[in-house]
């Protein structure tokens, strides 16, 4: 038995109008196409739906039965469509994101602000946290993106490269790298460097030791928050290096941002999400607009030597 969706359509029709040629009318279909239709739902079902006679038609009791269910089947299938058309015109979603602690108080909340102003229909869901348990989010697909820097071992992940930046000195009004006109990396490890824990320091020092033979170095403070770091760089507890999206934080606590040369050093940073899975309509606009968003800004200026 293969009942259609045509076949219950122009049921539904037949019974809502109670004849066929408003029925017919209403579907945008002739009168003998709807009566076809019709002949082949009851050959399809085995029984009369609809008696007919020369003035009007009425439902046969098991056409009342049946009209009840094609009604709650139509309505469920309509719902549904209509749903999935409010997602794909960007009139209803969700989107979760996680991201460091940084960028979640730097650049995303711009993203976010300017995107639910195009699409104000649309809820995004930030979480910030630290930056390996931002990928980490995305791996058991607790959010829909993450956004982080390269790691090995991600086979679970798709990697959309989002922005490769350089690293910048940090340090407060006065100091005395403000005074050089170039600020080199052995210039930086002069002072008590203040650092993010974990893969941050590790593969910032192994990149110093193979592009420039600057030995190893020994920070004076490992903090987990880069917002921490440059609330003690503002203390005047030393400096530190970060990357140029940074900078409105870094101008909010008054310091000094400048590119950090011999070597220069980048990082790439990543929009990840689960492999083979297709992200809804919601996010790929929301992944779109922050790459337009990043594209539009001036960062390269910010780090030329």
């Amino acid at each position: 038995m293969e009942v259609t969706l045509r076949q219950l359509r122009a049921f539904a029709a037949l019974a809502r109008t109670g004849g066929f040629t408003r029925a017919a009318e209403s579907l945008h279909i002739t009168q003998s196409a709807l009566s076809g239709l019709i002949k082949e739902l009851e050959s399809q079902l085995g029984v009369r739906l609809v008696d007919r006679n020369t003035r009007r038609i009425q439902l046969s009791e098991v056409g009342r039965e049946f009209h009840s269910v094609a009604t709650r089947i139509l309505r469920d299938l309509d719902g549904a469509l209509e749903n999935i058309d409010n997602l794909k015109r960007l009139r209803r979603g969700i989107v979760r994101i996680a991201a460091p602690q940084l960028m979640a108080s730097t650049l995303i909340p711009e993203v976010i602000a300017s995107f639910q102003q195009a699409h104000p229909d649309i809820q995004v869901h930030l979480l910030d946290c630290a930056v390996e348990n931002a990928i980490t989010q995305a791996v058991r697909g607790e959010v829909d993106i993450s956004i982080g820097p390269h790691r090995e071992g991600l086979a679970d992940l798709a990697a959309d490269p989002l922005f490769d930046l350089p690293f910048m000195a940090v340090f407060p009004p006065g100091h005395p790298l403000e005074s050089l006109p170039r600020i080199r990396w052995t210039d930086l490890v002069r002072y008590p460097l203040i650092a993010l824990q974990g893969q941050f320091t590790d593969r910032l020092a192994l990149d110093l030791y193979r592009m420039a033979d600057i030995p190893a170095i020994h920070p004076s403070h490992e903090v987990a928050f880069m917002s921490t770091a440059l609330s003690m760089v503002s203390a005047g507890l030393g400096v530190t290096a970060g990357l140029p999206y940074a900078q409105t934080l870094v101008d909010l606590y008054g310091l000094r941002m400048r590119p950090l040369l011999d070597p220069v050093i980048r990082r790439q940073f990543f929009i990840y999400s689960r492999l083979h899975a297709s992200p809804p309509p919601a996010t790929q606009a929301f992944v779109r607009h922050l790459h337009e968003h990043v594209g539009e800004r001036d960062w390269g200026a910010t780090a030329e030597a």
